[in-house]
């Protein structure tokens, strides 16, 4: 399986030890045609991107370009903070970027009422497992459907990594919508038997993401191909191998808005 393109990498402006440069001429190494800069979103604040330094990222991305050949995309990864499906990119900062992935995250700026399902009960079943109440899956659920109704987001990152929501549903939304469903090569955030029941029951359409926080982790496919070869997702689903490029709906919004 030959990957093209890595759209989930992080670098110093976030979580993540490399450069931009340093993660592009890693993909150039790997053989990608393109690479996206997705760092953690604004409402992160550990270490989420700050909107001053978007101007000054956007130039490194050229600058990459044109030294290593590698299309490098300015996207984020945006965090959920609000059960309405609200991100924290809005639309005025729409131009700065080139993709838009969204994900839930813990420890973020959430809005208040969002807070205690989208952090407090997460977060105690990540830690403490036993099984979620229906409430929470049904609240989480809703969540990411409004997330991927609201916003023209390219990809969910990690669904249900440290959350737990309705796959199939979330799965059928991204299908209706345009919206991928990232295979994690960092992190196992879906069983075989969720991930088969989501390629036998929708159209959705997959993209296989490092989730590189390291830039001698650029363009890995290790654990997603085992997540894949357990699951049978087919490889015609993934957009980003076999000389395939997705076909993102950030792009073709920011066209036709």
């Amino acid at each position: 399986m030959i990957l093209n393109a890595d759209y989930h990498t992080h670098t110093v402006y976030s979580h993540g030890k490399g450069t931009i440069m340093e993660n592009a001429v890693a993909a150039k190494n790997a053989g990608l045609i393109e690479i996206g800069i997705s760092d953690h979103g604004f409402a992160h604040p550990a270490f989420g991107l700050t909107r001053r330094k978007l101007p000054k990222m956007k130039e490194e991305c050229r600058l990459a370009t044109e030294k290593t050949g590698v299309r490098v995309l300015l996207g984020i990864e945006s965090n959920i903070i609000s059960d309405e499906g609200i991100i924290d990119v809005k639309n005025s900062c729409f131009d700065q970027f080139d993709i838009l992935l969204a994900g839930i995250h813990k420890f973020v700026l959430y809005r208040p009422k969002t807070m205690f399902n989208l952090f407090a009960r997460n977060y105690f079943h990540t830690v403490f497992g036993g099984k979620p109440s229906k409430s929470l899956v049904k609240e989480n659920t809703k969540t990411l459907i409004n997330v991927v109704k609201r916003n023209p987001v390219d990809i969910i990152t990690h669904l249900n990594y440290c959350s737990y929501s309705d796959s199939l549903e979330v799965a059928k939304a991204c299908a209706d919508y345009g919206t991928y469903l990232e295979i994690s090569a960092k992190k196992r955030h879906l069983t075989a038997e969720e991930w088969k029941n989501i390629v036998d029951k929708t159209a959705v359409r997959f993209v296989i993401g490092s989730d590189a926080h390291t830039v001698d982790r650029v363009g890995d496919t290790a654990l997603a191909e085992k997540v894949i070869e357990e699951a049978g997702i087919p490889l015609d689903r993934i957009d980003n191998i076999g000389g395939r490029l997705p076909d993102f709906r950030f792009a073709n919004f920011k066209v036709t808005r």
